[in-house]
């Protein structure tokens, strides 16, 4: 389940992967980068599949850019790796127990249900729902920097879940008021 296609550097997450930090409906720039559709994937340590599926996709994005290391393959412990702590890197309570990849593209992702429909309401996806996402690990080597980087693939819903992130609802902030003189 954990790797469905034959590229070695692909891995489809777990249905208890949550997202958070989710700009999958428009593009933003962080830190005044190029405009990227993007979402941190917090992966359950409990979910041994996805984080091996992950390792070996990591190991394999190494392999096939040994050209971009300068022809050698690299010690791991001196590139930058993708897929991080939450308990060490993150002082968050959603990230508690969970490691993470921060996954980006310039492409649109899909998003789509869990019977594989487009979702068209933007509110259905958000920061704190659940979903399965499509990743591609990939080599890079810019401005000093070695390691593997994530591509967004696409994302498919699987449940609500607490939304993350200081936001609240209207009917939260607000109660209703009785307007006793409509005409006032």
């Amino acid at each position: 389940m954990a790797n469905q296609n034959n590229s070695k550097t692909k891995v489809i997450t777990g249905v208890n992967t949550r997202l958070s930090y989710f700009h999958g409906w428009e593009p933003v720039s962080i830190n005044g980068s190029k405009e990227k559709y993007s979402v941190s994937v917090l992966i359950p340590k409990s979910d041994k599949e996805t984080l091996k599926a992950i390792e070996a996709a990591v190991d394999a994005a190494i392999e096939e850019g040994i050209a971009k290391f300068g022809g050698k393959k690299p010690n791991k412990a001196a590139i930058k790796l993708p897929l991080r702590d939450g308990d060490i890197e993150r002082d968050d309570e959603a990230y508690k127990g969970h490691y993470f990849v921060n996954a980006n593209s310039t492409t649109a992702p899909q998003i789509v249900d869990k019977a594989v429909k487009p979702i068209l309401d933007r509110d259905e996806v958000y920061s704190g729902c659940y979903g399965r996402v499509s990743l591609n690990f990939y080599a890079f080597n810019s401005n000093g920097n070695k390691g593997v980087a994530c591509g967004l693939g696409n994302i498919q819903k699987i449940k609500d879940g607490e939304p993350l992130g200081s936001r609240s609802s209207a009917s939260d902030d607000f109660t209703s008021l009785e307007d006793d003189d409509f005409l006032a």
